[in-house]
């Protein structure tokens, strides 16, 4: 069995979990009288199917874009559903226990009927108020987030230098062209020295997608706009678009670096291959050592790494400031927790050793519309000189 069947497998398996505890906490426990108990029972089965049947068409266009939105929104219901069910039903065991041991009689059936009824319905409404307020942030406008960032190699005529960082747009079925016009134009507002597209611009081929990413040309900064590899693209064609975007005026940095400025006013900027993308394409990897290679360690380096773990050799080799994002901040608390098991950095800005990095919560969205105490920004990084 290949490696994507096999992940497909698993995941379907947690998707019918997830269900099966859904009908038993929301139908079952709370008894449902015909015929709602019938109609919620089929309800919970064609939006489970929807998720993996919306993976196993993706390459039909008519059925991808009939099941996309119904399939991801319950992505992301699912997921808030089945967490507050979770913390409701540790509430529930907690007080259990603590009833227990205080002597309290056990409840009377028509008790924990309506208790179950009562607990499964507020969370069901919850969950539900929960998630139209995440869709409604995913899909508004994108807000400019500023953070200053001292360093203490920057050249002091350099002080104010302003990096504008977008990461994890995931253009494609879901995000297209209008959504990165939008983002172009707050960028161009905010006037930056430079702009850095840290991984995840796409979600397609260039034939898919090349109009809907063509306003990326419109971009303007003194200094430019560079781009690094993230994980997506190496899943969508990832020579393809190497080749695509210098058409767009953007330049790719693979394992190089380049200087930002002129004589003693400049730094170094230095961008790396995606962490994964190593086995994804011949010749693509990561490698930082080969980037910085010769460089003259008294000049201040910022580096553009799609995933935060790079950060920890970067560190070590002595770079000023990482830029990344591949996290999208957990995009749907609580996922949040889960991304640190991954990464040492999961939004905001961090530091490993003497070196600052700044992990973006990410521009657009993946999967599921839906952001939940994890905004979608455009970050205007200043940087500034420390004597």
């Amino acid at each position: 069995m290949s490696r994507i069947a096999v992940i497909f497998t698993i995941a379907t398996s947690i998707i019918v979990g997830v269900h099966v505890y859904i009908w038993f906490r929301l139908v079952r426990e709370t008894a449902l009288p015909p015929p709602w108990r019938a109609i919620a029972t089929l309800a919970l089965i064609l939006l489970g199917a929807s998720i993996p049947t919306m993976f196993l068409l993706r390459g039909n266009p008519v059925a991808r874009d009939v099941l996309k939105w119904p399939g991801y929104a319950w992505m992301g219901f699912m997921f808030i559903l089945f967490f507050a069910l979770l913390a409701s039903d540790v509430a529930r065991l907690v007080a259990w226990i603590g009833g227990r041991l205080g002597g309290a009689p056990p409840a009377d059936p028509a008790r924990r009927l309506w208790l179950s009824r009562m607990i499964g319905g507020s969370v069901a409404a919850l969950a539900g108020g929960a998630g139209a307020a995440a869709m409604v942030s995913a899909l508004g406008r994108v807000k400019v987030k500023e953070v200053e960032i001292p360093l203490r190699r920057l050249p002091a005529s350099m002080d104010g230098f302003t990096v504008a960082q977008i990461t994890d747009c995931h253009v494609g079925s879901m995000l297209g062209r209008a959504f990165l016009a939008e983002v172009v134009e707050s960028i161009n507002a905010m006037k930056p020295d430079l702009v850095a597209i840290t991984g995840d611009l796409v979600d397609g081929g260039v034939d898919e997608l090349a109009a809907a990413v063509a306003p990326l040309a419109d971009l303007r900064a003194k200094h430019g706009v560079y781009f690094v590899t993230g994980n997506h693209e190496y899943y969508s064609g990832v020579e393809a678009w190497m080749a695509h975007l210098p058409s767009l005026g953007i330049r790719v940095l693979r394992n190089e670096r380049v200087t930002i400025g002129e004589g003693e006013v400049s730094f170094d900027l230095a961008g790396i291959d995606d962490w994964n993308a190593r086995g994804m394409a011949p010749g693509h990897g990561p490698d930082l050592r080969g980037a910085l290679a010769g460089r003259d360690p008294r000049r201040e380096l910022v580096l553009l790494a799609h995933q935060p773990r790079a950060v920890i050799e970067a560190a070590a080799l002595g770079v000023g400031l990482q830029l990344s994002g591949h996290t999208h901040g957990g995009q749907i608390w609580p996922w949040t927790y889960f991304v640190y098991l991954q990464q040492p950095f999961v939004a905001g800005l961090g530091r490993e050793r003497d070196t600052h990095i700044y992990v973006s919560r990410g521009t657009g969205f993946w999967g599921p519309p839906m952001r939940l105490l994890a905004p979608a920004e455009i970050t205007k990084v200043v940087l500034r000189s420390v004597v």
